[in-house]
Formats: structure tokens, sequence, C-alpha cells
């Protein structure tokens, strides 16, 4: 069994090109125009950035929405989104382009915010460095876990699933490397709903998981 090697990451965000939206239909039109990286950076980045403007919305678009426009209803529905649930982001876009289309459908007139307060759109490049650290034993994992920062959390079980294989978090791919042995873990890691958790929530149901498997 190879060799676990623990990497960490973090964001450098740009601006994606796009003007800034600055009622509900600018919305709308830019989601339906921007890049795939624009729209995985405001639904899944928003956990590893240093601070997020509402904690209560897992996402840039309801939180702006209800910050902004002050249109609760539809942040309520933007809110409740899991990117992950859809297969690709082409699928969670028309999702959201549909729950908006709704919404405008319903409104009398179409909400402005105010000059300054328009939504940005941004798109991030992730920047992956070693840190060093091996694990070599899976008994080791839950406790490594433990240690670990926000962004190897992030890098290991949330963005890597991205990465072929498509749909498995890093940790589960390593123990798949022994065969049906960790078995039990693998389905204990995949039965976490994570994407409205924190990553320091995450870090824990995580850790709670493998250690409660290994007793079982």
């Amino acid at each position: 069994m190879k060799t676990f090697e623990v990497m960490d990451c973090a964001l450098l965000m740009r601006m994606s090109g796009l003007a800034p939206a600055m009622n509900l239909r600018e919305l709308r039109d830019r989601i339906a125009a921007c890049g795939e990286n624009v729209l995985y950076h405001h639904f899944c980045e928003t956990t590893l950035r240093p601070t997020f403007d509402d904690p209560d919305y897992r996402n840039d678009f309801a939180a702006w929405t209800r910050l902004y426009l002050r249109d609760r209803v539809l942040a309520e529905r933007l809110g409740i989104i899991d990117p992950y649930a859809f297969g690709t982001i082409e699928e969670l876009r028309d999702a959201v382009l549909d729950i908006i289309d709704d919404r405008l459908g319903e409104v009398a007139m179409i909400p402005w915010v105010r000059l300054g307060d328009g939504f940005l759109f941004k798109e991030a490049i992730t920047v992956i460095f070693d840190t060093g650290e091996r694990i070599r034993d899976p008994r080791e994992l839950a406790p490594a876990i433990l240690r670990m920062t926000d962004g190897s959390i992030y890098y290991h079980f949330v963005e890597a699933l991205r990465r072929p294989p498509v749909g498995k978090d890093d940790f589960s791919v390593w123990l798949l490397g022994a065969g049906d042995v960790y078995g039990q873990l693998i389905r204990s890691l995949g039965a976490i709903d994570f994407y409205f958790y924190s990553l320091a929530r995450l870090r824990k149901e995580i850790s709670l998981a493998l250690t409660i498997a290994e007793v079982a």
C-alpha cells in the first residue's frame, strides 16, 4: 500500500471579466454566460476563503441575494442547492437558472442593488503544496486528519471529487489501494453529507466516521 502524501492548498482569486450584476435579471444573464470555474468558485470554494459574507448560506449567490437584493425567498431557494448533487456543472447551472427564472416570473418589479453592491463574478486558481507529512498505515488516518489544516481537508476531501476518479475523495482512493480490506472505512467516508459543513466541522466528521468504522 502506497504512503499517503498530505497536501495543502490555497486559492488565488481573480475577476472573471464579467461585468457586475446590479439586478436579478443581470444576475441570471451572467450566470448563464459565466465559465464553469466561476460557478464552481461561488458554490464550492466559499468554505476555503478566510471570510464568507453570510455563513447561513453556503453559496455566494444566495448570500448576495439575501444581503443586497433583500429577497429572502430566492435566497432560501438558492441556499438549499447542493452542487455535488449534480453530475456536471452545466446541470447545476440549469438548476440555478430555473430557480431564478421562476422568481422573475413571481415578482412584479425586478429588484436592483445600490451602486457598489453589485455581484462580482470571480474565479480562483488552486495552489497546491506538499506539507511533508506522510501517512503509512490506515490506522493513522483518523488522528492525522485532526491535525490537518482546512486547506488539506478541502483538497483531499472536497476538491478531490473533481479529479479522477470523479466522485471519490483522496482518502477513499488511498484505502481502495488495499482492496476490500477497508471497505467499511470507505463506505463511512462516502456517507458523509459534507456540503453544508464548515471545514472545521468536516474535519471532525471525517475523523469520527473513520474511528467508528474501525471499532465496528
